[in-house]
Formats: structure tokens, sequence, C-alpha cells
């Protein structure tokens, strides 16, 4: 994993707070299906990536299939802030 999944799954770790670890959680891990985010989990996941990466999420664009795991996401990331 590189740098922005890393910095990613530190991200919903905190959200998540349930005991699991950053080395628990793939690359290929499903944001919504297998870490069940609810809706106030998932606004405060997207916000702590915004704070993470001093970037906007561009929301129009954010589809579903983003969060399908912590590398198509970090690809989305990477596209927004290409220094990151």
């Amino acid at each position: 994993m590189d740098d922005v999944e890393d910095k990613v799954r530190a991200v919903l770790v905190g959200v998540l707070s349930n005991g699991v670890s950053a080395d628990e959680i793939g690359r290929d891990a499903d944001l919504v299906d297998e870490y069940g985010l609810d809706s106030l989990q998932m606004i405060s996941f997207l916000l702590g990536i915004e704070d993470t990466f001093d970037l906007e999420l561009d929301y129009e664009n954010l589809e579903l299939d983003h969060l399908r795991s912590v590398a198509q996401f970090a690809s989305y990331v990477r596209a927004l802030a290409p220094a990151a």
C-alpha cells in the first residue's frame, strides 16, 4: 500500500472506532459493504479525507463505486490531489 491508501485507512479507523486497526483493512476492503458505514459515519469519513488531504471532494462526481475499495477511493483522491 502507498501513503494515500495508508491515510485513507487511518481516517476510516478513526471513524469506525470499533477496535479495527489500519493493518486489518485490506486495499480491496469495501468501505460501505464490508465496514457498514452509516450515513453519519460516511459524512465523517469524507470530511476526514478532506481535512487529511487538504482538498475538497467533488461530490457531484463521487460515486458509490469509488468507495468499493480502499484502492479505488485512494485513486479518486489522487485524481483530486495529484501531490497527495
